[in-house]
């Protein structure tokens, strides 16, 4: 009788193990689908897919897509956070059928690089990022649709609106200098000088501390970088680079100062977030998903590198509040209205302004001085301290 339950236990354990390898590292919601079976996956970066970040960003738009559409959808948190880790997780999904996988960030170039050849079949929306082989050989095959944002829009939205609703003393805390946080940096500043015109303010009369932190994480040394900026009489700061923006939260919130989001609409994160220099994920992977199951359109987006701005949803401001229809998404500003937004908003869908996206930097790793980013961007009425 001992033997026969110990065979039992093993059999019941064997069984587990087998759900377990075959269940784990993800989950699932959206449509029904036809078949029961999804056919689009998510691969989530080194986050949770409720990051309130790029993961639920991308997600929100392809649970919009899978429920609209009946198209079961499914997302995957790698293992770990490394190509192999990335590419384990594309692996996966493939194999239990997705024809669709978006991935989001960066950080899935290389993997995708290696998964276009691997699965030519399969259609891939790499999001901020374009295919790259670790020696950084670009290639975007026909099956990958590479999409990019401009950062430097959206970071002029926010640098204007700030200035224009009384700011004067402003701060850029900013992760890595990797192009896309470079691009929202160099925007704001543009925002800010744009505001200060407008205005008829003096040379001067703004002023910038600017920083990057050289990494993408939440820290005691980034919160205390923050906190710092507050207490030598900085008003607000615009805190770009993932995690980074938690420790600029925290320092807000203890401050009792405002800070500017990123990506996604903060807002929900902490009161003292006034607003968000938002890219339009949801919005981007929705019109690239369409374009495969509605208007047979993918040749519009695969083996090419589309850029989303002011023109198609790609950035912008929140203009509305999840949950309350009726509530004012700007009222947090001091007297920045949604009228205002739109005033500039059209400056930048129409062509009249066009932000410097990149100036050249002689640090290598992308570390701007105080002197080029001023002559870069042709800063007058705005002074920046480079730290």
């Amino acid at each position: 009788m001992k033997r026969t339950v110990k065979r039992t236990l093993a059999l019941v354990l064997m069984s587990l193990l087998v759900f377990t390898l075959s269940t784990g590292c993800s989950s699932q919601t959206g449509g029904s689908g036809k078949s029961g079976k999804y056919e689009i996956a998510l691969i989530t970066d080194k986050g949770n897919i409720d990051d309130k970040s790029f993961n639920q960003g991308s997600w929100e738009g392809v649970t919009a897509f899978s429920e609209k559409n009946n198209v079961k959808a499914k997302y995957f948190k790698p293992e770990e956070a490394s190509d192999a880790g990335y590419l384990a997780a594309i692996d996966l999904a493939v194999t239990g059928g997705a024809k669709v996988v978006v991935t989001p960030g960066y950080l899935f170039e290389v993997p995708i690089y290696e998964a276009q050849t691997k699965y030519p079949k399969v259609k891939f929306i790499l999001l901020d990022g374009s295919p790259h082989d670790p020696d950084q050989n670009y290639e975007t095959k026909s099956n990958v649709a590479s999409v990019v944002y401009a950062e430097e829009q959206s970071g002029y939205l926010v640098g204007y609106a700030a200035v224009q609703d009384g700011y004067t003393s402003l701060g850029f805390v900013g992760g890595m200098p990797v192009p896309p946080v470079q691009a929202f940096g160099y925007g704001y500043l543009q925002g800010a000088e744009a505001a200060t015109e407008d205005l008829g303010m003096k040379d001067g009369a703004v002023s910038v501390t600017y920083h990057y932190t050289g990494d993408f994480a939440e820290t005691d040394t980034n919160k205390a970088t923050a906190k710092t900026m507050y207490q030598e009489g900085t008003e607000v700061i615009f805190g770009c680079g993932g995690s980074v923006g938690k420790s600029v939260i925290a320092a807000a919130s203890e401050a009792n100062k405002k800070m500017i989001g990123v990506d996604v609409d903060q807002r929900y994160d902490s009161d003292m977030v006034i607003t968000s220099a938002m890219k339009g994920l949801g919005s981007s992977v929705k019109q690239v998903l369409e374009s495969i199951y509605k208007t047979d359109s993918w040749d519009d987006f695969g083996g090419k590198t589309t850029t989303f701005d002011a023109t198609n949803d790609g950035v912008g401001l929140p203009t509305t509040v999840i949950g309350d229809k009726k509530a004012d998404a700007f009222d947090r500003f001091n007297k920045f209205t949604e009228e205002d937004y739109e005033k500039v908003f059209a400056t930048l869908k129409n062509g009249d302004v066009k932000p410097v996206r990149t100036i050249d930097v002689a640090d290598a790793d992308g570390y701007a001085t105080a002197e080029e980013l001023t002559s870069g961007l042709n800063l007058k009425k705005v002074t920046v301290e480079v730290r």
